[in-house]
């Protein structure tokens, strides 16, 4: 019988046993983008957003989201991160900012669900802070660009920047 490896003997969800896993160096990098209005562009750009200084606000949310990730999707396992890092960069036609995430640890399971955690979390970080302004923008998509290591190896994906 074919078991779907997150469902126990009564089909019930599960947290799979990674204890026999390799520990190996994963990486995982995740990208998302936020389109806003051309006053939220400016006032994110010139830091008059009342809450504060936008980016700063969700680079550390990101990186705080990623580091707790397992306490927000339930199967996922806690992690030791070795790495967390948010880039941001604007496109002004539509005024559109895109959030990359770069997650890597050296352990038993991979890093795509902290990636793509954490580029949500920026992304939700930005809307929060800007929606006093607008409330009318869209986030998405999201999805993971790339992830090295472990036993399915590295992927890459090439149809969506």
């Amino acid at each position: 019988m074919n078991r779907l490896t997150h469902m126990n003997e009564q089909g019930r969800a599960k947290m799979v046993d990674i204890s026999d896993k390799s520990s190996t160096v994963r990486t995982a990098e995740a990208c998302t983008s936020i389109e806003v209005n051309e006053d939220i562009y400016k006032a994110i750009v010139n830091q008059t957003v009342k809450k504060g200084d936008v980016l700063s606000v969700a680079q550390v949310a990101g990186i705080m989201a990623a580091k707790n990730t397992s306490q927000i999707i339930p199967m996922c396992h806690p992690l030791s991160l070795s790495g967390v890092d948010i880039h941001f960069k604007w496109e002004t036609s539509p005024y559109r900012l895109h959030i990359t995430s770069s997650v890597k640890t050296k352990g038993p399971t991979g890093v795509e669900m902290e990636a793509l955690t954490a580029a949500s979390a920026a992304a939700l970080t930005v809307y929060d802070m800007c929606k006093a302004l607008d409330k009318g923008m869209v986030i998405g998509p999201t999805y993971l660009k790339k992830k090295t290591g472990g036993k399915s190896g590295d992927y890459l994906r090439e149809d969506l920047e």
